[in-house]
């Protein structure tokens, strides 16, 4: 299959998607720069961490208005799957293909670290290679990863089983101190109603090889290449 990497102006996480994709699944991989305005060809889009236009405004506000992000839009209706990482996430929300938004960190602070995030939703394209309930030590690296939505949005969340990972101490045990950031319900990651735009805080691209510090974030990869095959 296919990937696509968006590059907008201040991503910084591309080459490491790229280097996922490319050279430890071996499938095709391609930059796509903020500019192009067609998708054609691609089974999986992923947009990437980063500080795109420098977070001016709030994250993702400017990105948004990339003319990529009609095509994003296009082929996210059509079935693509998209994988949004970390600014990518915030994108995907300022998009409006994901509800709710990234605020900034409860510390006020960016929060660069290993956590534990527990799977909720084992039935996606992304995470069906892992196991309901399965705790992973995964990195997290941000400032606004503080998930907030209003009440009516979080239980339509909760009711459709769109709440993908959450935050939890190493038992898996979701705690107020197992949250890095203050997210609502200790989200980490959600996904859309028709299961095919995943939006995650935490940088699965980041634990795909054991020689940088283990192999959490390989399933997903896995998930999406099986998916489309």
């Amino acid at each position: 299959m296919k990937f696509g990497i968006i590059v907008f102006p201040g991503s910084n996480c591309d080459h490491d998607c790229y280097h996922a994709v490319k050279h430890i699944f071996d499938q095709k991989a391609e930059y796509i720069w903020h500019k192009e305005t067609s998708l054609k060809g691609f089974g999986c889009v992923i947009i990437p961490g980063g500080f795109s236009y420098g977070d001016y405004l709030r994250t993702g506000a400017i990105a948004r208005f990339s003319p990529v992000m009609q095509e994003v839009a296009a082929f996210a209706k059509n079935g693509g799957l998209v994988i949004g990482i970390c600014n990518g996430f915030q994108i995907l929300t300022e998009a409006g293909l994901l509800p709710g938004v990234l605020m900034r960190n409860k510390t006020l602070k960016f929060i660069c670290k290993n956590v534990h995030i527990r799977i909720e939703n084992n039935r996606t394209a992304f995470t069906k290679t892992y196991q309901k309930n399965q705790v992973l030590n995964i990195p997290i690296a941000h400032a606004d990863g503080n998930y907030f939505a209003d009440q009516d949005t979080i239980k339509r969340l909760e009711d459709n089983n769109q709440v993908i990972f959450r935050y939890s101490d190493k038992d898996g045990k979701i705690t107020e101190d197992a949250n890095p950031n203050g997210s609502v319900n200790n989200i980490a990651a959600i996904i859309n109603k028709t299961g095919n735009v995943f939006g995650t805080m935490p940088h699965p691209e980041r634990v795909c090889e054991s020689i940088l510090g283990g192999e959490n974030g390989k399933k997903i990869f896995e998930g999406i290449v099986s998916a489309t095959i």
